[in-house]
C-alpha cells in the first residue's frame, strides 16, 4: 500500500490518481487508497465531525477534485445512526448533503489510514492520539490547524511544495505534517477556544454556534491548498 510520502514521485502519482482499475490486496476499507486522505473526529459522530467532513468535502472536491476524501468518527459514536437532524439541515443550507453518511466508532484500524487528523476539541484530540500515539504529529484541532496553515500561507514558508499539479498537491500534503509541527510551536495560542461546541440535544442558537466555529477554519483549509497552489 502506498502511503502519501510515497508520492515524490509522478510516475506513482500518475498511477495512483487516475485510477487503480479496483481494490489492491491490503486496502483498507472506507478510503480511496490514492487520495490524501483527512479524518474529522467528535464524540457521537453525528453532528460536528460529519459536519466538518462533508463540507470540507465539498468545498476541497471543487478546488482539487478526486484527490481528497475526508471522512469521520466519534469517540463514543452512536454507530449505525445518520447524522442529527437540525446538523444535517444546516449542512444542507451551507451546500453539503447528509445522504448515505453512517456514523461509526473511532478505532486503531480507522487511524490506520489518515494522513491528518481534526479533531473537534482537544480532549478528542488526546484520545486520537492515546489510542495511535504515531499520530501525535498528525493530529490537530480543526480550529488549531487552521490556524497553523493560516500562518504557513500568511509568511509564505517557501518550503511548501507549491503548485497545483496532482503530484505537486500529493507532495505539498506530505510535507504537511512536519511543517505544521514547526508552526504548532510557533503561532501564538488564542484567547479563544481550540475547542468547536457540542450542539447534541440542544438550541438551534448552539448549532449556528457550532457553524460559526466550523465553517472559517474549513475556508483557512481551503485558503491555503488555493494559495499555495497558485504558486509557482
Amino acid at each position: 500500500m502506498y502511503s502519501l510520502s510515497d508520492f515524490t514521485d509522478s510516475t506513482k502519482l500518475q498511477h495512483s490518481c487516475m485510477g487503480h482499475g479496483g481494490p489492491l490486496a491490503g486496502e483498507k476499507p472506507g478510503y480511496d487508497l490514492f487520495m490524501i486522505q483527512l479524518l474529522t473526529v467528535c464524540t457521537g459522530n453525528i453532528c460536528r465531525s460529519p459536519f466538518a467532513e462533508r463540507i470540507l468535502q465539498t468545498e476541497i472536491e471543487a478546488l482539487r477534485p478526486g484527490l481528497f476524501s475526508i471522512q469521520s468518527a466519534g469517540t463514543e459514536s452512536l454507530v449505525g445512526h445518520g447524522m442529527e437532524a437540525e446538523s444535517a439541515q444546516l449542512l444542507s443550507y451551507y451546500g453539503g448533503s447528509s445522504k448515505n453518511f453512517t456514523s461509526r466508532q473511532l478505532s486503531e484500524t480507522v487511524l490506520s489510514t489518515p494522513d491528518i487528523v481534526l479533531a473537534m476539541t482537544v480532549e478528542h484530540r488526546d484520545a486520537v492520539i492515546k489510542l495511535s500515539p504515531r499520530m501525535l504529529k498528525r493530529s490537530y484541532t480543526l480550529i488549531e490547524f487552521a490556524r497553523i496553515l493560516k500562518d504557513i500561507r500568511t509568511t509564505k514558508n517557501p518550503d511548501v511544495p507549491t503548485g497545483h499539479s496532482e503530484d505537486r498537491v500529493a507532495q505539498r500534503w506530505a510535507a504537511l505534517p512536519a511543517l505544521a509541527a514547526l508552526h504548532r510551536s510557533s503561532v501564538r495560542p488564542s484567547s479563544t477556544s481550540q475547542d468547536v461546541v457540542d450542539p447534541f440535544r440542544r438550541s438551534p442558537e448552539i448549532h449556528q454556534q457550532m457553524v460559526e466555529e466550523i465553517m472559517p477554519a474549513i475556508e483557512e483549509i481551503v485558503a491555503f491548498e488555493r494559495w499555495f497552489g497558485q504558486q509557482r
